[in-house]
């Protein structure tokens, strides 16, 4: 049997799925997920490996039209991987009409003539079979896919035959990861992720965009586990926000998102997050620099 191994991107509106298919796909979560636009703000490859091939997915920021410098380096970011990637795939939530960003990112695709591009009809557990067949002609009239399949990341629904088309049209090749790789992602990258998700999913719609992550240090000693994470906002108001009346918010974010980081490092931990101001981080290259971006 010919092995084939290849580069996915999912593309397409914020909330569209494109992490927790990601993570569906994979059968370990990787990347963080919200209900918040731009949540994803660099690139994490997750890996799929079965018999027939390997599957490398790289979960990028959304394409956007930039409204700050870190916009404009996200941007950035998407397109210089796009360049790359052997197959980028469209997502297009069956329970949502087709709108002005979808169009967006449509043409933005023209730009990557090195990949091949597939539409995938997302949220197909949220709608009838009636609807979805309506919705996969919908989306095949919007230009001439490679492919268009429905699934559902929630249920499963159509993730093992999503895998089966996929690596067909992936160049022939060996497995480019170990086989029992799910990621390249490393745990000092994923802790500030945890941490971040952890406040975006506390609150709501104050701080999304405003807020940066980034872990300071892990100490062990005396058989203890000490994690030090510092929260980044943009004003003394965020601040106050994060922390909450005597420290209540803080200690929620905290009681959120220790079990994960546990669960990576596999043990026990004292977890120390701290919260800073970086005035209008987001517009500041030198700021930004520092966090990496």
């Amino acid at each position: 049997m010919t092995s084939r191994s290849g580069f996915i991107s999912f593309v397409g509106r914020p909330n569209v799925g494109k992490s927790t298919l990601m993570n569906a796909l994979i059968g370990e979560k990787i990347a963080i997920t919200s209900s918040k636009p731009q949540t994803t703000r660099k690139t994490i490859r997750g890996i799929v490996t079965r018999d027939e091939g390997q599957l490398i997915i790289v979960d990028t920021p959304g394409l956007h039209r930039p409204r700050t410098l870190l916009g404009e380096r996200l941007n950035a970011l998407v397109e210089t991987t796009l360049g790359d990637v052997d197959v980028i795939g469209m997502c297009l939530p069956a329970d949502e009409a087709i709108g002005k960003g979808d169009l967006f990112i449509l043409e933005q695709l023209a730009r990557y003539p090195r990949a091949k591009v597939v539409a995938i009809v997302t949220k197909t557990d949220r709608v009838s079979s009636a609807a979805v067949l309506n919705k996969l002609a919908e989306v095949g009239e919007l230009r001439n896919w490679t492919l268009v399949v429905p699934l559902s990341a929630m249920t499963a629904d159509g993730l093992d035959e999503f895998f089966d088309a996929i690596i067909p049209i992936m160049p022939e090749s060996l497995h480019l990861y170990p086989d029992d790789s799910v990621s390249d992602e490393s745990v000092e990258n994923r802790i500030p992720e945890i941490v971040r998700e952890a406040v975006l999913e506390e609150l709501s719609d104050e701080l999304p965009h405003s807020l940066a992550v980034t872990l300071m240090d892990i100490v062990r000693e005396n058989g203890r586990t000490k994690v030090f994470v510092t929260l980044i906002v943009e004003r003394d108001s965020q601040k106050g926000i994060i922390i909450g009346h005597r420290g209540s918010m803080l200690r929620l974010i905290g009681e959120r998102s220790r079990p994960q980081i546990e669960a990576l490092l596999g043990t026990t931990i004292y977890l120390d997050l701290h919260v800073t101001i970086a005035k209008d981080w987001q517009r500041d290259p030198k700021a930004l620099g520092k966090l990496g971006f």
